[in-house]
């Protein structure tokens, strides 16, 4: 399995590497990573204070679930969901520079190349705000999964039924993605706006 993980690491970086220069653009996870480090024991404490009170567990064993939980979504979770969704940009065209010139070409930038961002420096502030916003997305389900499986092994002995614990973990990831969305936006606002 671990040789597996380095492989899917290794790979988006080995078909960007073909056509590599100077300008190989911005992988996302480079910003993203130190983020969600940042954030993870405000998340921690956010939805262990929910799911205690949610789901009426006790205050030890909802820190424990959303601490095991939260640890498997940041560290192989949202990784891996970035080298799928760089894979995916890679093998379907998005390598590539098309111009940020058109409304349609600032879209595809933002999204379809949101895991690795094109090198377009004089567009990089705005860039980044987005794509970064866009990330959340796949990266929210990713984790609302990965926790929701994590959650229901760590809570099996307690009576409650799944559906129960699936709603509750996706409604914590919705309160703090709601929170993480404030990073992206924050940047902006003390970069560019209040300059």
């Amino acid at each position: 399995m671990n040789k597996f993980i380095i492989f899917l690491f290794l790979l988006p970086l080995a078909i960007i590497s073909f056509s590599a220069s100077a300008n190989a653009g911005l992988p996302m996870i480079m910003l993203a990573v130190p983020v969600y480090s940042i954030s993870l024991l405000p998340i921690i404490a956010i939805e262990a204070i929910y799911l205690r009170k949610s789901l009426s567990i006790t205050k030890a064993l909802s820190i424990k679930t959303v601490f095991v939980s939260n640890l498997v979504s940041t560290i192989v979770g949202v990784p891996l969901t970035w080298v799928i969704l760089v894979l995916i940009q890679m093998l379907t065209g998005g390598g590539g520079a098309f111009g940020v010139d058109t409304f349609v070409g600032k879209m595809l930038a933002v999204t379809w190349q949101a895991p690795w961002l094109m090198p377009y420096e004089s567009d990089l502030h705005w860039m980044i705000l987005f794509a970064g916003l866009f990330l959340l997305i796949p990266f929210y389900f990713v984790s609302w999964w990965s926790e929701f499986l994590v959650s229901k092994k760590m809570l099996a002995d307690t009576g409650l039924s799944k559906n129960d614990i699936k709603i509750k973990v996706r409604n914590a990831n919705l309160i703090t993605y709601s929170l993480l969305a404030c990073w992206p936006i924050g940047w902006y606002v003390v970069g560019y706006v209040l300059k």
